[in-house]
């Protein structure tokens, strides 16, 4: 299956196929007739799959590759310097192409490498995490974290294609399976109350991976659609951050080593919708559903820590504009809509 995001000279295509991976060289040269790839992978995950790309590129390019510790602390600008030795050391120039190997810390680290190095130079994702082939490889959001918080320094900067191949999505642990449903199971609330009820209704995780591809292809189609209208996030793109907000804050509280991403955003748009329905804003037994197929996939819904001690990391959210912030709510589920809300009311929403 092959899909567009639009974006005038800046359009690039999703591949959403089986053993792609295995086709990585042939369907790179679509995009890419340079001579020089650098694959940026973690260790875990190029333990499964980085030798096997490596010789498959290595047919039709000089290729070499720099592997960080996996994890959510190695995306931080310690991490940068060694990488961007690597790519000096492989004489890698603007011409070549950086291929991002991995989860949504591979490609939001590999992505700011390229935006940034040299001022730029392309790259391609090969996504091997349901979050990632659901949400982070699409849209071109790259970035680094700080220790105040998730995502402080990036950029927009788009890859020149995406090859989603959901049977890499064999060896992830059952806690990762989830933990990337949630990035779907927030598409379903905001946007389509079919896709909800689909991931709602499967019997068990083997019933969800004998259709991912469906899932992985209604997710991206929802994610390109916006982000053709909104590249930049400033306005209807937001809606992708329901239950970030809250959901990054948990996730730094904890110094990264608590709550996964897809974890911290479970507890955020349970708990906002939660709230939101209490306040009138949201249809009745909005929340309840969401729990239901949080608890279905072993999601968490709540963090354990009062939500006050929380405000200072939100108030560092990208979403935040001055004295008011834009929380992402739900009118019902499949359909979100933005709410700008002045920053002395956003405990209210907290509960």
């Amino acid at each position: 299956m092959k899909m567009t995001v639009d974006l005038k000279e800046h359009s690039y295509p999703i591949y959403i196929e089986r053993g792609i991976l295995k086709e990585a060289a042939e369907r790179i040269a679509e995009v890419y007739q340079g001579s020089k790839i650098m694959i940026i992978s973690d260790d875990r995950v190029y333990s499964y799959y980085g030798e096997a790309l490596k010789k498959n590129l290595s047919e039709k390019y000089e290729c070499a590759e720099t592997v960080i510790p996996h994890g959510e602390p190695s995306k931080a600008f310690e991490t940068l310097p060694g990488v961007y030795s690597s790519l000096l050391e492989a004489k890698i120039s603007r011409t070549d192409l950086i291929v991002a190997l991995g989860g949504g810390v591979v490609g939001d680290l590999a992505g700011f490498v390229a935006a940034s190095f040299l001022r730029g130079i392309k790259f391609v994702q090969i996504p091997t995490s349901i979050l990632a082939q659901v949400d982070s490889s699409v849209g071109g959001k790259v970035a680094v974290d700080l220790p105040q918080g998730k995502n402080l320094v990036g950029a927009f900067y788009q890859p020149k294609a995406v090859f989603i191949d959901t049977d890499l999505l064999a060896t992830l642990s059952t806690r990762f399976l989830h933990d990337g449903l949630a990035e779907a199971i927030k598409y379903g609330c905001i946007k389509d109350a079919a896709l909800f009820e689909k991931i709602a209704g499967y019997a068990d995780d083997a019933a969800l991976l004998a259709d991912i591809d469906s899932v992985v292809a209604t997710c991206c189609a929802i994610k390109a659609h916006i982000v053709e209208q909104d590249e930049f996030d400033t306005g209807l793109r937001m809606l992708l951050n329901f239950g970030h907000t809250l959901g990054h804050a948990v996730e730094q509280h904890f110094g990264y080593s608590c709550f996964t991403h897809g974890e911290g955003v479970a507890i955020g748009m349970y708990q906002l919708t939660k709230r939101t329905e209490e306040l009138g804003m949201t249809a009745q037994g909005s929340a309840e559903r969401i729990k239901s197929v949080l608890e279905k996939y072993n999601l968490p819904l709540t963090a354990g820590v009062e939500k006050a001690q929380l405000l200072d990391t939100m108030a560092r959210d990208k979403k935040k504009n001055g004295n008011s912030i834009t929380l992402i709510i739900l009118q019902q589920i499949g359909e979100g809509v933005l709410q700008k809300v002045d920053w002395q009311e956003v405990p209210k929403y907290l509960g």
